[in-house]
């Protein structure tokens, strides 16, 4: 099996200096491996089939056979490293807690600990009789979160 260590390894040498960063790489028993990258713009067709072409020139093919898909890692999906949370301040961002609440947001600030994040939320203002809409602004570990997304509203 192809290790993910040397393909990561290289792609970061390759993009270094580059908007272009790696987000994750898996390989399978079958030697398929794909690498996923993000930009802080965005990942053309083309930056991936030229970071394919010089990841497969620094490997021996000889010595061991592999199949490498480079693709972007995809509007919607898992946010897996701090830079794909930083590239994200200040748009709305989708976080399912472990506890399991969904909370759609705007994402304010990011840390090596968690992120803050700003929404609204019903509450009990004093000298009202109905809860009423306040903006909250809360900070939640990365340990209570099992994913953030990129929302995406197609109103």
């Amino acid at each position: 099996m192809m290790d993910t260590e040397k393909i990561i390894a290289a792609a970061q040498r390759i993009t270094e200096g580059t908007d272009l960063f790696v987000v994750g790489c898996t390989s399978t028993p079958a030697n398929e491996v794909e690498l996923l990258v993000d930009s802080d713009t965005s990942v053309s067709i083309d930056a991936c089939v030229e970071l394919s072409r010089a990841i497969e020139a620094e490997f021996d093919r000889d010595e061991e056979d592999f199949s490498l898909t480079v693709a972007s890692a995809g509007i919607g999906s898992e946010l897996r490293c701090l830079r794909q949370y930083r590239k994200l301040v200040g748009s709305t961002v989708e976080v399912l807690l472990l506890s399991g609440v969904k909370i759609v947001a705007r994402l304010d600030g990011v840390s090596d600990e968690g992120v803050t994040l700003s929404y609204e939320e019903k509450q009990s203002v004093e000298g009202k009789k109905r809860k009423q809409l306040v903006t909250v602004t809360r900070a939640y570990p990365f340990s209570e979160i099992k994913y953030t997304k990129e929302y995406l509203d197609f109103k």
